[in-house]
């Protein structure tokens, strides 16, 4: 059965094209990796980027996306399947249950909102699936240092610091997803 990765990124391309390349050479890497792509839905921003990067490569793509933001994202109608909501929360919980794994690349409150929601499902024993940061040139740096001081401030057990593994490229991602998912002996 294929393994799917669920990206969570943001449907703006942000201030330096280096984001958007990094979510088009991800999605490329899945695709040849024969790794499903769950995400977003959207067909502007890094959104775009990643799943038209997968689809361009032959890869397999599904998106998810709230009817209400439909039309302010742009919904990708070139995908594989797009699944439409009733809100925010049927769309995370789908996401959630469709994927393996989980990789956040850059985005704003959208993105850290879920990536911190599954990081505190996993630290509350919801699921032990694996995820991902790609720090692109640095752009989680400050919130990675946030919830470090979290952490020593004692809000956080430092256990819980490991739940997130930070690459810092698309491919350093795609090697560490490889590892994950190739059948152990």
């Amino acid at each position: 059965m294929k393994k799917s990765l669920c990206v969570f990124c943001g449907s703006s391309q942000g201030t330096d094209k280096i984001f958007c390349e990094q979510a088009s050479a991800l999605g490329k890497h899945l695709a040849t990796s024969n790794i499903k792509l769950i995400y977003g839905g959207a067909s502007i921003g890094c959104m775009g980027a990643i799943a038209n990067g997968c689809l361009r490569a032959g890869g397999e793509v599904e998106g998810i996306i709230p009817e209400h933001i439909s039309d302010l994202e742009v919904a990708h109608d070139g995908l594989d399947v797009l699944h439409v909501t009733d809100n925010m929360h049927q769309r995370k919980d789908k996401m959630y249950c469709m994927s393996d794994a989980f990789l956040a690349l850059s985005g704003g409150f959208g993105t850290l909102d879920e990536l911190c929601e599954v990081v505190t499902w996993k630290q509350l024993g919801l699921h032990n699936k694996p995820i991902f940061l790609v720090n692109t040139n640095g752009f989680y740096d400050h919130f990675l240092e946030h919830i470090k001081s979290v952490s020593k401030l004692g809000f956080m057990k430092p256990i819980h610091l490991e739940y997130v593994e930070v690459v810092s490229c698309a491919d350093e991602a795609i090697e560490r997803l490889n590892q994950y998912f190739s059948p152990r002996s």
